[in-house]
């Protein structure tokens, strides 16, 4: 009996802290626990929000996306103009051929553009630009070997660059359907390329050559 005594003194004190203690820790506090509770829903929520945000700035085309959106769209019309033209214009069978394909292959690529911008938000012009209708001016008023000639010289150039900056929109874009686009595209240019290579020698040769004629010296 002594010793139980004993042993209620000495656990007893323990009993009562470890009690106190556990009402003063807050964990059966009910606007702890509700507040507690909701620090871990925003803390989700907002790392969630973080989550949805950096998949949407992904899909926002950079400044380097939307300008590539729209000069491509304006080389486009112009390969398409040109193409119109050298079916009036032109002399050579070949280069009618080649202006027939630019009518139907940027028309097409033209087309698809105009979906990834629309989709995207990027505004594209409805006309081409000032320099483009310069060229396009210019190459108006020749007709025959001469049209043949500037021409197929002009779609060579053309389709150089453009499949310069078509490699850096794949290289350093950031839109994914963009970059897709320029991608799925450059095949299609290289081709244009190699073709307006080979009819350009053809029709260089057919341009007519001025003729300095040389000086007559006078019979006595």
């Amino acid at each position: 009996m002594f010793c139980m005594k004993k042993m209620m003194q000495l656990y007893c004190p323990l009993i009562m802290a470890i009690a106190l203690a556990a009402c003063g820790d807050g964990s059966s506090d009910p606007v702890k626990n509700a507040e507690k509770e909701n620090r871990e829903k925003i803390d989700s929520q907002v790392a969630e929000q973080k989550r949805i945000d950096s998949i949407a700035m992904a899909t926002i085309p950079s400044k380097q996306d939307a300008d590539f959106v729209v000069n491509a769209a304006s080389g486009g019309m112009l390969e398409v103009q040109l193409g119109e033209l050298a079916q009036t214009n032109a002399k050579n069978p070949r280069v009618k051929a080649f202006g027939a394909m630019m009518i139907k292959d940027h028309s097409e690529r033209g087309r698809k553009l105009k979906e990834v911008a629309t989709a995207r938000n990027i505004t594209l012009s409805d006309s081409i630009s000032k320099a483009q209708q310069k060229e396009k001016d210019q190459l108006q008023k020749k007709k025959g070997d001469a049209f043949d000639d500037a021409y197929m010289n002009l779609m060579a150039d053309d389709h150089r660059k453009d499949i310069s900056e078509f490699e850096k929109e794949v290289s350093g874009g950031t839109h994914p359907s963009i970059k897709a686009f320029a991608s799925n595209t450059l095949p299609v240019l290289r081709m244009h390329l190699d073709s307006a290579l080979s009819i350009q020698k053809i029709v260089s040769k057919k341009t007519p050559v001025p003729v300095t004629p040389l000086p007559v010296t006078p019979v006595y």
